[in-house]
């Protein structure tokens, strides 16, 4: 029996796998394809596809799982956090591009109604394609990728309001009074519901289907819960998609919400990828030629809007220069939302079908630069800040970038000596941890107006400020600094932070954190002098556990360890062994020399409890002691008479080879 939809779908899926296997030789994103694919396939392309109308039922079941997983991740308690971001930042540049819209709208004398929805339209941005990317380039816990989040967070909780109130905007009611009071009535019913659902009936079933232990039936009950809800919302008039996310919200906070999303992620990616793909083929390609100036003319008029509306927005957020400008630059498309909502649209008759075509073509281009903008966004955004601006603008930022307001006061401190670390996270606070319990002075420096707070509740001499920028550095005394960490999320900020660093000073020890070793050589060449790759930190701590469950000696473990670091990391990126590798690499332990403290656990030996002259220390093991701690006092006039004891703290000067090998004979193994 012949299935005439199943020829459609092998058409679209097929197409999809060669056109996004091509998109990703670029690194363009999915949904991109998806588009293409549409086009390419749709009536106004190849015409490939022949059951439009089924496409757009399973582009359905797609926004049903969209928003599902959506209502699934959407956290009331992780917005706490971010709750001015989200709240104020998502109403400004929501709120601002609506009006600005609508006014530039009606200028051209388009009717108010669809004016005020074109604005709807293009407040929203794409939440799949800036997110993606910002995990990709490791941005997401930057400051600017917090406030682009949280914008985000705002758009997609909006677009279900604007969905609420796209019927009231097309005016088919006689009393728009009584429909909007009838459909809040008819929302508080079913959230009323749905409450009681999730509270009393919901963790019930969960509890018995989990006790069952069966995938499948854990499968079907989440995609039950998702269409009952939808099918209920829909039944009372309101949207399917409004319904899925309401049923994402009833598990969003059961220890259950983690496991629901993985299982549905695959069905989500493989039915919205119709919904884009039904996109596409709506587009006209005749009209798409034909309107070719005007297209782009929008769609440029779009992006600066967009861009302007943002900037303002993170700057009364009181955000510095790098921030708005790199947030100005992830969010100024238009968003896969906005196809959700312009559907709607059509279906209240509140675009034209030019309208709906010229929105079409400006969001798939919008989109369609996302990507390379994205990429050479830290570029563009080095080359606006130091491009020439009225004074007043230039003197605003420059305020704002100094963050007088959030400062730790160290003018009166006479820091020499000191250490820096740029980045409050994980990795900075535990430094910060390290140096305060070590009575080493230090500084922190950080973008995040949160991290800056949770520093100040700790009493931590933190400063607010961009450590790309000349002034904050000089702030923090840069140039006395003997040891500078930078340990923030963002690579190539990172990298601009370390030039910046050494315009200042050439003898400052920068520590680098980085999350791939494929970001290694980037940043020695920038001037770091060491970089700490987490991926390999992550391997070594590992192994070393594994080696200790074999009983293998702590000094040997240790000697591994250090081969590998000053090997750069390279031979675990290789297929060569630690043993073929030993003799080719002697040489490179004998150059590079550093100092070490060790502290003696062990009691009398070959070393401990005799002469520098007996023990032969550095004509036997190559290692220089330099000075002794003991009782207390330093012995820095060290003669080949003086004797090591037990409870010393040496300082010794030699290869990380030779110190790994003689510190066997000072250390205790467990």
């Amino acid at each position: 029996m012949e299935i005439p939809l199943l020829k459609d779908v092998v058409i679209i899926l097929g197409l999809s796998v060669l056109i996004i296997l091509l998109f990703n030789r670029f690194k363009i994103p999915p949904i991109l394809g998806f588009l293409i694919t549409g086009i390419v396939s749709g009536p106004h392309g190849l015409n490939l596809v022949n059951a439009g109308h089924e496409v757009e039922l399973l582009s359905e079941i797609g926004i049903i799982f969209l928003l599902f997983v959506i209502g699934i991740e959407f956290s009331l308690k992780e917005l706490v956090s971010i709750r001015k971001t989200v709240l104020w930042g998502g109403l400004m540049q929501v709120g601002g591009t609506i009006g600005i819209t609508t006014l530039c709208a009606v200028w051209i004398d388009i009717p108010l109604t669809t004016a005020i929805f074109i604005g709807f339209l293009f407040s929203l941005s794409s939440t799949a394609i800036v997110l993606k990317m910002l995990q990709e380039k490791g941005e997401i816990n930057s400051p600017h990728g917090k406030v682009t989040v949280g914008i985000l967070i705002f758009q997609d909780i909006i677009v279900v309001l604007m969905m609420l109130v796209t019927p009231l905007l097309a005016g088919q009611s006689e009393n728009p009074l009584n429909e909007l009071l009838i459909l809040v009535l008819k929302l508080a019913g079913i959230l009323l519901v749905l409450f009681l659902l999730g509270k009393y009936v919901v963790p019930l079933l969960f509890k018995s289907v989990v006790k069952a232990k069966s995938t499948e039936l854990f499968i079907l009950t989440i995609v039950v819960l998702c269409f009952s809800t939808a099918w209920l919302t829909s039944v009372v008039g309101l949207s399917l998609a409004l319904g899925a996310f309401f049923a994402g919200l009833i598990i969003s906070e059961s220890e259950y919400s983690h496991q629901a999303t993985a299982n549905i992620l695959p069905f989500r990616e493989i039915f919205i990828s119709f919904f884009f793909v039904s996109i596409g083929m709506l587009l006209d390609l005749d009209f798409f030629f034909n309107h070719l100036l005007s297209i782009h003319l929008i769609a440029i008029a779009v992006i600066v809007l967009k861009m302007i509306v943002i900037g303002i927005t993170v700057l009364i957020l009181k955000y510095p220069a790098r921030t708005i400008f790199l947030t100005m630059l992830s969010i100024f498309q238009v968003g896969e939302f906005a196809f959700l909502l312009s559907s709607t649209g059509m279906e209240y008759q509140l675009l034209s079908d030019t309208i709906y075509q010229h929105f079409l073509a400006v969001s798939i281009i919008t989109m369609g630069a996302t990507p390379f903008v994205l990429k050479y966004a830290a570029n563009i955004t080095d080359f606006l800040i130091k491009t020439p601006m009225p004074k007043n603008v230039r003197r605003r930022l420059k305020s704002i970038t100094n963050g007088k307001a959030y400062n730790y006061k160290i003018e009166d401190e006479n820091y020499h000596d000191h250490l820096v670390i740029i980045g409050y996270g994980l990795n900075g606070e535990n430094v910060a941890k390290a140096a305060k319990k070590a009575k080493i002075p230090y500084l922190i420096v950080d973008l995040d107006v949160h991290a800056i707070a949770r520093g100040k509740a700790k009493n931590e001499h933190v400063i607010f400020g961009d450590a790309t920028n000349d002034v904050i550095l000089k702030h923090v005394h840069i140039h006395e600094a003997r040891v500078v960490v930078v340990a923030i999320s963002s690579p190539e900020a990172t990298k601009q932070i370390i030039r910046a660093i050494r315009t200042f000073t050439r003898t400052a020890h920068i520590i680098v954190r980085t999350r791939y070793v494929s970001e290694m050589e980037s940043n020695i060449l920038a001037g770091a002098d060491q970089v700490i790759p987490e991926e390999f930190e992550t391997s070594i701590e590992i192994f070393t556990r594994v080696l200790r469950k074999y009983l293998v000696p702590n000094h040997e473990i240790k000697q591994f360890v250090n081969f590998i670091r000053n090997r750069n990391y390279e031979m675990l990126s290789s297929l060569s062994t630690f043993d073929e590798q030993k003799e080719s690499t002697s040489n490179l332990y004998n150059e590079q020399k550093d100092i070490a403290t060790i502290y003696v656990k062990q009691g009398n030996n070959k070393i401990v409890g005799k002469t520098l002259n007996k023990s032969s220390l550095r004509s036997d093991y190559g290692v220089t002691l330099l000075a002794i701690k003991r009782n207390g006092k330093y012995i820095t006039d060290i003669s080949s008479n003086d004797t090591i004891q037990q409870e010393d703290t040496l300082y010794l000067l030699g290869s990380a080879k030779q110190i790994s090998f003689i510190a066997k004979f000072f250390e205790v193994d467990y």
